[in-house]
This record gives structure tokens, C-alpha cells and sequence, in this order.
């Protein structure tokens, strides 16, 4: 059975174009050194550890800098959008790989859950300011934590 690949989705994501820059950045180092070395003509030589741990740490820049690009397009968000009209306005992990998005849409506000496979939306609201409930509970000071567990050890021991 084959399998049948949608050349949309490989216009939209950005892993197809960072391969391609990727490819060319390093044909044209290879060229490079090729070139380089046919400047200097001479005779065959065994090829020693300096060489070939040169060669080895090349390999391994080259192939991190594509890794580091990856990720940094990934965790910034670069890549093609949808024409702007979606944008995630907060999230946050309620598991290891449950987590509940808040996204834009026009003038309005979904509140979504989105798990492996699936997405639910969860609530729906105009557009808004983001606020935080933090200010709402005040901090316990240290006094108070300290009285209160020195009466749960008190009602411990009493038993």
C-alpha cells in the first residue's frame, strides 16, 4: 500500500526548508574545502587522526547547528502562520502531555484542551485582558506558617 503524501503540509512546515539551507550550507563548505585542496596539489597521503578528527568535529558542528535552528524556529514559533488570524495568547502543562491553551480568534477567546490526539474546546469568551489570580491570595508569613505547624505537631502528639 502506498502512502500518499500531502504537498500542502510540506509547503508549511519549515523542516523541508531548513534541510534544503542546511544542504546547501554544507555542499558549499564541501566545495570549499575541495576547492581548497586542489589549490595545493600533492602527493596521496594516509589519511591521519588529525584529519579525521577534524572531518569528525566539522560533522558535528554543521549537524548541531541544524538541530539548534530546529529548535529555536520551534520554540519561537517562525515559520508560516495562519495569515495571523490565530494566535495562542497563554498556556500551561495540566499533565505530562495534557495542556490547556487559551487562543485568539477575531474577537474571541477559546479555552482548550489539548491532549495526544484530540482537542476539545473547553469554553468560549470575547476577547479580554489576561489577568492573574495571584494578587487574590495573600502570601503566609513566616510567623503564621510556624504557628500553625507547630499546632498540627501538637495535635499529633496528642493521640
Amino acid at each position: 500500500m502506498k502512502r500518499e503524501v500531502d504537498i500542502r503540509r510540506l509547503h508549511t512546515t519549515p523542516y523541508p526548508r531548513l534541510l534544503v539551507c542546511a544542504g546547501v550550507i554544507g555542499a558549499s563548505l564541501v566545495l570549499a574545502k575541495a576547492a581548497k585542496a586542489a589549490d595545493n596539489v600533492a602527493p596521496p597521503a594516509a589519511v591521519g587522526a588529525g584529519s579525521l578528527l577534524q572531518f569528525g568535529l566539522g560533522l558535528a558542528i554543521v549537524l548541531g547547528l541544524i538541530v539548534a535552528a530546529g529548535w529555536f524556529m520551534k520554540r519561537f514559533s517562525i515559520g508560516p502562520a495562519a495569515a495571523g488570524t490565530l494566535k495562542v495568547v497563554a498556556g500551561t502543562a495540566v499533565g505530562q502531555r495534557e495542556r490547556v491553551v487559551v487562543v485568539e480568534i477575531g474577537e474571541t477567546w477559546m479555552v482548550l484542551g489539548v491532549a495526544p490526539g484530540r482537542v476539545n474546546a473547553l469554553h468560549t469568551m470575547p476577547r479580554g485582558q489576561v489577568t492573574t489570580t495571584t494578587q487574590a491570595q495573600p502570601a503566609a508569613t513566616p510567623a503564621a506558617f510556624a504557628a500553625w505547624l507547630k499546632e498540627k505537631m501538637e495535635k499529633r502528639d496528642a493521640r
